[in-house]
């Protein structure tokens, strides 16, 4: 088994590297920064960092201020919290204005676990995605997360960054790349291709090891960035393997998904089959419990596999 890291503490130790090298870097907190990873930056930086308490609203609106003067805001909670409750904030205040804020949230999917399903946040995806001028970054595991909070710092505009609360197997190498909106091919494979995010890619390259003893070859496509989106990977994927399958632990609808869906059917329509939490709320358990529970196991990826390889023929 992989060595297990949670990715929020991927996203705190290099939050601390980056204040080191930027002073324009501060950190904005609802009363979470133990349990977001903020409180490393905290520790380190404490003139640069604020907690305005249980106030989302409040938080986003101050961090959108301090953009305006030039400061580079990291506000940090729950991702229930964050994209619910601070919605409309998050809407005008930083994405209307384009300010360059950067949203990182944890505690997202049901892997939250025995926090039950009101902190379970199923739709932070969708909630953002459709936001203009927002990009959406999941990082595959704690390596990549920390490549992720260092390439958000230069890019400009508002970002949201959804970091774990669960331990994630790690699956890449520090030598991997990672670049805003550009895909990696983490398998190949002719005959399926599956695009997941998050804890998903490795639920995703598990499935892969089950469908090759059956001789079926899956190409495994890590999509970290859920916009932009990249095109070009699943057109490729698409006229490649002819079939896709998509996982993520997030609601059916909205999500990376519903996000490949929209780019298949304009680029180059194949078979798609979607493994997603299936329009419910989620529930108290383990994390492993839960995954099972709702049908994101290696296992089911596989299952949809096989269903969209007989739709392909």
């Amino acid at each position: 088994m992989s060595e297990m890291i949670a990715t929020r503490e991927g996203f705190g130790n290099e939050l601390v590297q980056l204040g080191k090298e930027n002073d324009k870097i501060v950190v904005l907190s609802a009363d979470l920064e133990d349990a977001t990873k903020a409180e490393y930056f905290k520790k380190e930086f404490p003139e640069r960092f604020f907690n305005l308490g249980i106030a989302e609203q409040d938080l986003v609106g101050t961090a959108a201020g301090l953009s305006l003067q030039g400061f580079i805001p990291f506000v940090c909670s729950f991702a229930v919290f964050l994209t619910n409750r601070a919605y409309d904030m998050i809407r005008l205040d930083i994405c209307y204005n384009h300010c360059n804020v950067k949203v990182v949230c944890s505690h997202a999917g049901v892997t939250v676990g025995e926090d039950g399903a009101s902190a379970q946040c199923l739709e932070d995806f969708a909630l953002m995605r459709v936001l203009p001028t927002m990009s959406v970054i999941c990082p595959v595991d704690t390596l990549e997360a920390r490549k992720a909070t260092r390439a958000i710092v230069t890019h400009p505009g508002p970002v949201y960054m959804r970091t774990s609360r669960a331990p994630f197997p790690v699956i890449t190498q520090e030598s991997d790349p990672f670049i805003i909106g550009q895909a990696n091919v983490l398998r190949e494979g002719n005959d399926v291709t599956i695009i997941a995010c998050g804890l998903m890619v490795y639920e995703a390259l598990q499935a892969a090891d089950i469908l090759q003893k059956e001789n079926i070859e899956a190409r495994v496509v890590n999509m970290h960035t859920i916009k932009p989106i990249d095109k070009k990977a699943i057109i490729d994927s698409a006229k490649q393997t002819k079939a896709i399958v998509t996982a993520e632990e997030h609601q059916v609808f909205g999500g990376l998904g519903s996000a490949v869906a929209e780019v298949v059917t304009q680029g180059f329509p194949v078979p798609m089959e979607m493994v997603a939490v299936q329009d419910t709320f989620g529930e108290t358990g383990s994390p492993q419990q839960l995954l099972e529970k709702f049908h994101l196991k290696a296992v089911d990826i596989a299952a949809a596999v096989r269903k969209v390889i007989k739709r392909k023929r």
